[in-house]
């Protein structure tokens, strides 16, 4: 579904990615895996075309680079972005119902597929996006995402800051996605949630990809893990 080659990126005159190359197939759980500043991050956000980019991304066979984050998300590309940007303002629902796609029939998810996976979402769906925790922010903001029916969807560090039991829900949810015909790019620190939902993983350091392969090869590969992934 989605392929990337020889990707770079940058923000003004930095040169954040050097050659990324990437893929994601149909129904597929894929980890992006790396430090802080490794370049996982940014390489979301050049799929989603929201840095300057040069080299190829294609989407369903389609060239997509150089276009417009909105006109990616109509593509079928969703984004959970790691800042939880939700509507502060905004009800639960009145947030849900903004990821809505205009004229988009037939989605797999309605509202009440939100509450039943989040029954947290359901309870508060009447309380402003601003007052909850961030946990349930983190919630929001994917069901959101999901609410506009992408056929692929990318989550920035949806564990960040979660108790632990929380991050195993993260984990079922994310299962739960791919039962339902989702692609999925996780972008984690965490090695233990990645490794056991994911089919394949890559490792990122200096903007580049450094490991590609089974979450048991990664488990395997003790330099890999150290010199890339290990505080």
């Amino acid at each position: 579904m989605l392929h990337i080659d020889k990707l770079h990126a940058y923000y003004g005159k930095s040169h954040v990615l050097h050659g990324v190359s990437l893929s994601v197939g149909q129904g597929e759980i894929v980890a992006l895996l790396g430090r802080n500043g490794s370049g996982r991050s940014t390489t979301a956000k050049a799929i989603m075309g929201l840095v300057d980019a040069t080299g190829s991304l294609r989407w369903k066979g389609q060239e997509i680079l150089g276009k417009k984050a909105y006109e990616v998300a109509h593509l079928g590309l969703g984004y959970v972005p790691e800042s939880r940007d939700v509507f502060p303002k905004l009800t639960v629902e009145q947030n849900l119902k903004l990821g809505m796609k205009s004229g988009h029939k037939n989605s797999r998810w309605s509202l009440d597929d939100m509450y039943r996976m989040f029954p947290r979402l359901k309870e508060r769906q009447h309380t402003e996006a601003g007052v909850m925790s961030g946990g349930e922010q983190q919630m929001l903001t994917l069901c959101r995402t999901l609410m506009g029916d992408p056929d692929l969807i990318m989550i920035d560090e949806p564990t960040e800051g979660l108790a632990p039991k929380i991050v195993e829900l993260v984990g079922e949810y994310l299962k739960e996605l791919q039962k339902r015909g989702l692609a999925v790019l996780l972008v984690e620190q965490k090695l233990t949630i990645a490794l056991d939902i994911s089919q394949r993983c890559y490792v990122m350091g200096h903007g580049e990809v450094v490991f590609h392969g089974t979450p048991d090869e990664l488990r395997a590969d003790q330099y890999t893990r150290k010199e890339w992934l290990e505080v």
